[in-house]
């Protein structure tokens, strides 16, 4: 088949651009005609990743262009007169492409992937400023809560419009969790298949160290919750004075995080090794004990909690988003409710007391990774997607590919 994927970045510069990349060279792999559409925003002039680039800015001037990028519309109109593809599989266009691409979606069988909340958040996170969950729609709440200032907000409500006056180009709708899946359908998006990210399934070669570790990796941003695991992990070195914590990632909480380390008197025994490639990471973590992804916000799926399963790691995650549908509470790690220090350094303390037990959930997430979240089986089930959109096949939502909300619901899941 001719795929072609669209996504606001051509180049890997985040959790959400490398699934596109793996997820476009899978196809490949599987024998079909794949290109990627994306902006030329952060990408390399020299060696550009993506297969067709338009215009696109990191500058103040972002919020006008991802409201209304003619360069995109102009772009992407040639793109599928020359490359004439069979379905279209959009992704990200929210904070580049604008929805000013979806009138040129009316004719080709076109897929919206879901991966973040940002069709009903201005923001993407659906997290107040003050770190708690927003129950509001998207709208005038997002300008008085403080989510964004007012030069932001008024060309955001107008992307907002244009959203929802032209999504329904897209025939078929897919979120990569079923905590993305209700928030969309609580907007009045509906229906909604879910198709879980997948990794690609690597060879398992590791041991654990001798001294218990606890890694994470991502942003350092305030809604990773960085600085939870920084008083947790205080509290577990004082009956475990022997582990150490890693952290990869790079953010601008980074020398906040640093002190706050020196504060709770742990710094020697945390390191922070600043962004890693992902191989890099890989090789850092390979003897972690347990890997800790203490999320304040609602992560639409959880990439880090399945990359450390199917590398053979243990999870202590918050019981938040997607997180909740990777890690099996007490089988593959441990879920403990966001913000909470103290539950988090007890399941902490838990695996890290315990070498045995470490060995056990991490061989437990790495066949669950394995069966359920491999690249492979999700390239599949969009496969399975494509085909009977190219073939005009009514929407029917399977348990195989997909399940709609009501049917979850039917089932007590």
């Amino acid at each position: 088949m001719k795929i072609l994927l669209i996504n606001d970045y051509g180049s890997p510069i985040g959790g959400a651009e490398v699934l596109t990349f793996a997820l476009r060279d899978e196809l490949r792999r599987l024998g079909h005609d794949v290109r990627l559409f994306a902006s030329s925003a952060g990408a390399s002039p020299a060696s550009p990743e993506a297969d067709y680039l338009c215009y696109g800015t990191l500058s103040r001037f972002r919020t006008l262009l991802q409201t209304l990028n003619p360069w995109a519309f102009v772009r992407l109109r040639r793109v599928l007169q020359e490359f004439q593809p069979d379905v279209v599989h959009v992704r990200m266009f929210f904070t580049q492409l604008s929805p000013l691409i979806l009138p040129l979606l009316r004719r080709v069988p076109a897929l919206y992937h879901v991966v973040w909340y940002r069709p009903v958040c201005q923001t993407g996170t659906k997290l107040l400023p003050t770190g708690s969950p927003c129950q509001n729609p998207a709208g005038l709440a997002c300008y008085r809560n403080a989510c964004v200032p007012l030069r932001d907000w008024l060309p955001l409500q107008f992307q907002m419009w244009l959203w929802r006056t032209w999504r329904h180009v897209f025939r078929r709708i897919v979120a990569n969790s079923r905590a993305v899946q209700e928030c969309l359908i609580a907007d009045g998006i509906e229906p909604v298949e879910v198709i879980h990210n997948g990794v690609a399934v690597e060879s398992l070669t590791r041991a654990l160290s001798s001294k218990p570790v606890v890694v994470f990796a991502g942003r350092l941003v305030p809604e990773k919750g960085v600085d939870v695991l920084l008083r947790a992990f205080a509290i577990v070195a004082r009956d475990l004075p022997e582990a150490r914590l890693i952290l990869a990632g790079d953010g601008p909480e980074r020398a906040p995080l640093a002190a706050l380390a020196e504060r709770l008197e742990i710094a020697a025994q945390v390191t922070f090794l600043g962004h890693l490639s992902k191989g890099d990471m890989e090789r850092k973590f390979a003897q972690a004990w347990v890997q800790a992804v203490p999320s304040r916000w609602a992560e639409p799926f959880g990439l880090v909690a399945v990359e450390a399963m199917m590398r053979g790691t243990a999870v202590v995650a918050s019981s938040t988003g997607g997180l909740g549908e990777i890690v099996q509470d007490g089988a593959t790690g441990f879920l403990v409710p966001p913000n909470d220090p103290h539950a988090l350094a007890e399941k902490l303390k838990e695996i890290l007391s315990d070498r045995a037990k470490a060995e056990a959930m991490g061989k437990s997430g790495r066949d669950l990774a394995v069966a359920r979240f491999s690249l492979t089986r999700q390239c599949e089930q969009f496969v399975s997607i494509y085909q009977q959109m190219a073939s005009g096949t009514p929407v029917a939502v399977s348990a195989k590919v997909g399940t709609t909300l009501p049917t979850l619901r039917r089932r007590g899941i």
